[in-house]
Order: structure tokens, then sequence, then C-alpha cells
């Protein structure tokens, strides 16, 4: 099956890292491995008689003088012990990696020339293949050597171990050898040709085998890839390809038994192991016009890299027609030679023929972090780069002298470190702090450094003197029994964090003494304060999101990893959650008829690989695992983006916006009321009720008086001068209909009668007794008389009697207790409000 490639662009762009050259090297293909598990270092030889370790970051660490030129060498398992062989010797050398030393071991094998050595994926064992095709398996852990004479006729070549310590062999004698790990012969192929390239997997089928990987995969001649299954060894599995592909270069398994094959003629190609797909060709393209000499696979990454002409390329494994980069390598006139990742995917490295290795950075560590509208963010393993794109400052690099576990920034500092130690700069290094335990993270202000480690916060001056710095100092929390802390979050003024015990503390900075200490039923497991230190979204043990005064964040999703709050100037009161897929966008409504409110805007997909650092404005700036920023625009904040002619053509569209504007208390301004003339009648409704909810009463009139509601602009303009928050509220909840809201508001206000008023306003007769009873005994004979005139006229006559029977009680008896005048004076009412007019 054809398919096109087509470049996408990405966020991941390789980045030429270092080179590595040598004059011994020159003009020679060079073997090399990178150090399993922490891919620290690079081990090289040439054509000389010396193996060169250098650090990830290009330094010549160490050199091994062997007595002859390498021929083979492998790191164990844990990335510790480099093994190396070399042509001129039959011992094994040993460079242990934690101590810088190297060791021999003798194989015993004297008149024979080591060729090939490998070790086990999960056991400290050392397989070694001789000229003569003999073995001897080595155990790193009790030092015992296991000889096997005879393995294969002639020179071991290749070979690889399964998870389960199988060990397959193939030799210059045509033959497949599977042993167990004591040397025993298991089973044994004949082979059409020489073997190349032996691996280990599982091949795909309508069920998971439980016996772990059960197949080997090898190239025979340059022309064969053959799959020998363990478990059924009469039947191998040879494929053969068509001619125009060319040799049989390379392949690697990925993912759920599928095979990726590299061809020299350029091709790339993709197959199934699955027994019904394992003749169809599932993606195939030529990658390359000319050649391809190598592919590799980063299961990390999951990404699958071929190099071939002058370039490499980068393909998605999830889409590989897409190409998510492309290396050019235009010095490269010799070709190119072997391709290999770091198992963490971080570092890429490509030897070629004319004796160079080229190191591109793939993927780097997500470490940034924002202080305001400034940004601190990882650009190389080496180097921070601190912006702030809202104040349009040039962006600024600092080489740091270490690769950081973390990065904190403050308005005029910048902090990195690893382990206990960190190292503070400005426009230069100012100093390094070393802390009593492994620093889990850092936050910055102007003034001040706190350090969260062994479950406590060391607060001090970032620019202090060390005497200073000793007086100025401080522990949190001062008493083991106050519990260990989980998070912390330092602003301007407060010094926020969490404990297992589930207490919230704020310390004030300025006398470094607790002023609030909420509690909560578990622990905190992370706090993010706004910019102002007045309002705090923390997050608990049990994944639930809280608003502090605590209060439930709605819809709050159990995969959160963080929260930032909006620092444009006019939205202090919104924040966005985000997780690895998703942003959440939540605000914040302090002022409304309701109380404060917190509301679920609406979410945003985010990319794949971005880490949200800085909300601005409804923009979320995002670091990716290239080292750079982008920026994606909110889906709830889309309005802002929106030209106003595009949404005259769309009245749903508009409409859309408005809800989304409203949902954020983007309220219309006055300034630009005369302009919304595409508003329709239901717009200009939902824009009024939205004020009278965040009770703006200026801005409601000018709402309804655009839209040519009378009765409700004379009503808001009765209230407007109202101080009391309680009752503007209530008349507020009653001309949107919330009259149980508005009787709630009127009775805690300093008027409760108005919440009489309006049940007699609306004929609530009951409501209306309940009320006159409990506030104003004397007005019960009038709302009688009126209930009973009501009843009556809906001709229920006997309830109507009751009622005046009732009302004409009650007033006897406050007859009989008034004493001043012998006939009862109706009483006082408060001020009727004028009741809006209905269109």
């Amino acid at each position: 099956m054809r398919n096109d490639l087509k470049i996408k662009k990405s966020s991941l762009c390789p980045q030429s890292f270092f080179v590595l050259a040598d004059k011994a090297w020159a003009g020679s293909y060079v073997l090399y491995k990178w150090q399993k598990s922490l891919g620290n270092y690079i081990a090289v030889a040439g054509q000389d008689s010396t193996v060169k370790i250098f650090d990830r970051h290009g330094q010549k660490w160490t050199e091994l003088n062997l007595p002859g030129r390498c021929v083979g060498m492998d790191w164990d398992k844990d990335g510790d012990i480099l093994a190396v062989i070399s042509a001129k010797s039959s011992s094994i050398f040993l460079w242990d990696a934690s101590v810088n030393k190297t060791f021999h071991i003798d194989s015993g094998m004297s008149k024979d020339q080591m060729s090939f050595l490998l070790w086990s994926k999960t056991a400290p064992l050392l397989a070694v293949g001789t000229a003569k095709g003999n073995l001897l398996i080595y155990n790193q852990q009790t030092s015992r050597k296991i000889p096997i004479l005879g393995k294969h006729t002639k020179k071991i070549t290749c070979g690889c171990w399964s998870s389960q310590n199988l060990l397959a062999l193939g030799g210059e004698d045509n033959n497949l050898t599977i042993s167990n790990h004591e040397g025993d012969t298991v089973r044994q192929m004949p082979l059409r040709g020489e073997p190349a390239e032996i691996f280990f997997s599982v091949m795909k089928t309508d069920e998971r085998s439980p016996q772990g990987e059960n197949t080997v995969s090898m190239c025979v001649d340059k022309k064969i890839l053959t799959l020998f299954n363990i478990n059924d060894p009469n039947n191998p599995v040879e494929l053969a390809f068509e001619r125009q592909y060319g040799n049989l270069v390379s392949h690697r398994w990925f993912g759920d038994g599928y095979i990726l094959i590299g061809f020299s003629h350029g091709y790339f190609l993709v197959i199934s192991t699955h027994i019904r797909e394992i003749k169809s060709e599932l993606y195939q393209a030529r990658n390359h016009k000319d050649s391809l000499y190598s592919v590799a696979v980063s299961t990390s990454l999951n990404k699958a890299a071929s190099c071939g002409d002058n370039c490499i390329k980068i393909h998605e494994l999830s889409d590989l027609k897409d190409i998510s980069s492309v290396i050019q390598l235009e010095d490269e006139t010799k070709g190119l030679d072997q391709l290999n990742w770091t198992d963490d995917g971080q570092l890429l490295a490509l030897s070629t023929q004319r004796g160079t290795i080229h190191v591109f950075l793939t993927k780097l560590p997500m470490l940034g972090d924002s202080f305001g509208t400034r940004l601190a963010f990882l650009t190389s393993l080496l180097e921070v780069t601190v912006s702030n794109q809202v104040e349009r400052e040039s962006p600024m690099s600092i080489q740091v002298e270490v690769e950081p576990t973390f990065v904190a920034v403050g308005p005029y500092h910048v902090a990195v470190g690893m382990n206990n130690k960190a190292w503070f700069y400005g426009l230069s290094k100012i100093k390094d702090v070393e802390y009593l335990g492994t620093i889990v993270s850092m936050c910055l202000n102007a003034d001040y450094a706190a350090a969260l480690f062994e479950g406590k916060v060391q607060l001090h001056m970032i620019e202090g003197r060390d005497a200073e710095d000793r007086k100025q100092m401080k522990l949190f929390p001062d008493d083991d029994s106050k519990g260990r802390i989980l998070c912390h979050a330092l602003t301007a003024e407060f010094l926020y964090y969490g404990t297992d015990l589930g207490n919230v503390v704020c310390v004030l900075l300025e006398d470094w003494e607790t002023v609030n200490n909420f509690s909560h039923s578990v622990s905190v497991r992370k706090v993010f304060p706004d910019p102002n230190g007045t309002w705090l979204v923390f997050i608990d043990d049990k994944n639930g999101g809280f608003l502090f005064s605590p209060a439930n964040l709605p819809n709050f999703s159990p995969t959160i990893t963080g929260v930032l709050w909006d620092n444009w100037h006019a939205d202090k009161g919104v924040f966005v959650a985000f997780d690895d897929d998703k942003a959440y966008t939540y605000a914040l409504h302090k002022r409304t008829i309701y109380g404060p409110q917190v509301v679920l805007v609406g979410s945003t997909a985010l990319l794949y690989s971005q880490r949200p650092l800085l909300f601005y404005n409804g923009e979320l700036t995002c670091q990716t695992t290239s080292g750079k920023t982008s920026e994606v625009v909110l889906h709830t904040h889309s309005f802002l983006k929106t030209s106003p002619d595009k949404l005259k053509d769309s009245p749903s569209e508009l409409s859309k916006q408005i809800s989304q504007a409203l949902q954020l208390k983007r309220l219309v301004s006055q300034s630009s009321l005369e302009t919304l003339s595409c508003f329709n009648e239901a717009d200009w409704a939902e824009i009024g009720r939205a004020c009278l909810i965040h009770m703006e009463v200026e801005l409601a009139i000018q709402i309804y008086r655009m839209s040519g509601n009378v009765g409700m602009v004379l009503s808001l303009q009765s209230i407007k001068g109202i101080e009391d928050k309680n009752l503007l509220a209530g008349h507020l909840a009653m001309f949107l209909d919330e009259y149980n809201l508005a009787q709630d508001l009127y009775l805690s206000s300093s008027c409760p009668a108005a919440a009489l008023e309006m049940r007699r306003d609306l004929l609530h007769w009951d409501s209306a007794l309940m009320l006159a009873k409990r506030l104003a005994e004397e007005q019960i004979p009038f709302i009688s008389k009126e209930y009973a005139v009501h009843l009556e006229f809906i001709g229920d006559y006997v309830n109507a009697l009751a009622h005046y029977e009732k009302g004409l009680t009650h007033q006897n008896k406050v007859s009989s207790i008034t004493t001043s005048t012998s006939t009862v004076q109706k009483p006082k009412t408060t001020r009727r409000l004028s009741w809006p007019l209905r269109r």
C-alpha cells in the first residue's frame, strides 16, 4: 500500500547539541553505545586502541586503553558497567561508571579471539562470543563463568537476549541457536544466509501469549526477514521483498507486533506480524531518494527515525505518513551510518562514515515556572531562557552549571538546582545554596526563596549575605507535630503551604507569622494562590479541587495537575485548571445576588506534550519539549478574536459569544453600547439579566434603556442609591423573579419588611401572613381582609369567611391592647417599590 509523505509542523524540532570528532576516528566507521537507562554517557571507539567515554553534554569523561582495536561493547541493564572486548585480547574489560575504574576478566579462551558481547536485559549476565564459535556466559553478581565450546562452528556475529533470559545467537556458519541462561541449546535452525540484527519480541496474535517474548526476528543475507517462533520451530516465516527496495538494512519492532524495516534504496516499510496480515505492507514510502543507512525507534517519544542521503527524518509512530521533523546534514559527504536514541528519548546520535558522531536534542525535560507575566523555561539541557512577552521584554538566556531538575523564577531572579543544591541568578550568578535535603520544589518572589525538602519549607533572603541569611531564614513548620509539608507557593506578601494533616497555612512574610490556618479533611497536595494572594485553589489527596475559603470547584477533573490564574488586570477572578489533555476555564464571581460563585466556563484541548506556564487575557503560553513556547487561545475566550463583522452575519454565533463573555463577567462597557446595533431582543435580555445578577445597576439601566424596557429602567432608577448590599440584591432578585431568594435577602437586610411588601404585591397571601406574624402583627387584619377578598372573588367562600373572621379577631385583639386612642390606627408601612412594567 502506497502512502504519500507529508511534512507536519511539530513542536518537536531537534536541535544540534554537540558533535564528537577525533583524529583517530577520521575517515573510518566508529562504534558507539549510549548508557542504558540513564543516558548520561556515550562510549565511542574508532580504529585506534581506545574507547573514549563522553558525558551527555559532549565533555570527555575518561578513556579506556585496550591492547587492540575495540570490536564490541555494551552497557549492562542499569547502565553501571560498560563491557568492552578488543581484537588482540582474550580478556573482557569492565568500566564501572560509579567509581570510574576499569577491571578486566580473563575469558579462559587464550587461543580464541573475542567477536561479540551482549548484556542481558533483566539479569547481570554477559554473553561473549568468539571467532571460533565458542560462547562464554559471565555472571557479574557471582563472578561465575560458563564456557560453552562449539556453540557455532564459525564466528559468532550477532545475538539478542530475551526478557526471559533466552539467548539467540547467529554466526557465519549460517545458523541460529537459542540457549538458556546456562548456555544449553534449546533450539537450533539453519538459515539461507548469514544472519544480522537479531531481536526477540512477541508476534501479534488474537490472544496474548503468556510465555513472553517467543519470536526471534533476523535479517538473512540482507534480503530476507525471518521470523522464528520458539514454540513452533518447524514453521519459520520468511519474508522476501521487492528488488527495487534494495538490501534489507535494518528493522525494529514497535507497538503491538509491528515491524519497521529500512531498505538501502531509501524505502521505509511497516508490516504486521499477525498471521492474517503478515504478507501485506501496512505502510510503504520512499523516505530517502538515494540511500538509507539505519532506522531507530523511541518508545518513550513514540517516534521513529531513519537516516539516509544527507538527512534524518523523524516520524510519529501513531501516523507514520506525517514527518514531524527533518534534520539536514549538508557537510556529511561520505555517507551516514548508525542511528540510536537514548532510552529516555532526549538525545539522538548519528555516526557517519567519515568518523564523526552528531548528537541532537529531541526532547527536553518540561521544566519551567512563571511569576506574574515573566516566564523561565529550559531551552537546552544547560540553558534557561527568561522572557516576558506581555511586557515586550527581550528574552534573556542564562547558562547554568548543572542539568537542573527544577526551575523557579521571581520578578528579578531565576533559581535552578538538583538534589540538595540550588543556584540563583540575576543578571549574573549571585550565589549557590545547599539545603538539608533533596529539593522537591522551589518558589521565588522579589526578595525571598522558599525551598521544599524533607517535608519542610526553608524561607530565606535571595541576595542576603551569609550572616544575614542565617538571621533571615526560617523553617516551616517549626514543630514536627504539625505534619509534613507537601506543597507550597509564594506570592509578593504571603507564603502558602499544605500539609499531610490537611492544613492550608498562610504566612505573612512581613513578620513571618501565621495569619490563617484552615483544616481540611484529607492531605493537601497542591496550592495555587492568585497573584495578589487573596484567593487560593488547592487540590487534596483525593484529587478534589477547592477554592479557599473552601468551596467545591464544579466538575473538577481528578486528573488535574496544575492551576494558573489570569494575569490580565481586568480578569483577576479567572483561572484555568489543566491536565495533560485539556485546560478547564473557571471564573470566580465575587459579587452576585447569589453570593460568591465559581463557574466552569468551558474546556480547551491541549496539544501533545505541552505544559501551560502562563495565562494572560484568554491565551495560554505553553512550554514544549523542544525548549520553545507556543500560544493556545482558549475556546472560552474565542470572542476576543472574532471580528464584529463576522458576528453580524451569524446571529447564533453572536449569541454564543455573548454567553461566553457573560460567564467570564466580560460585561459590555457603557462606552461601547451605541456600537452594538446587531444585538437582537434576546441578546439584550441576556446581557441585562447578567448585569442584574452581578449587581451592576448603572450598566443595567443603560442596557434596558437601549433595549426599550421602560419599566425596568424606572424600577432600577428607584433603587440606584441603596447602599445595603442585601437589600439591593433582594430588589434585583425580585426583578429576576427569584422570589424565594429575594425574601431571604430582604430578611437579612436592614429592611426586612420589604419581604412582606413583596409578598403582598405578588398576592402570595400565605407567605405574607407568615411574614406579618413574624415582622408586623398589626398588618395581619389588612392582609387577611385582602386575602379574603381574593378568595371571595375566585369563589372560595368557606376560606374567604375564615380569613374575614381571622382579620376581625386579630383587629379586636389589637384594639384591646391599644390604650392611647379609642380607634385602631392603620400602621405605617414601608415605601412601596415601583413594580417593573412589563412590555
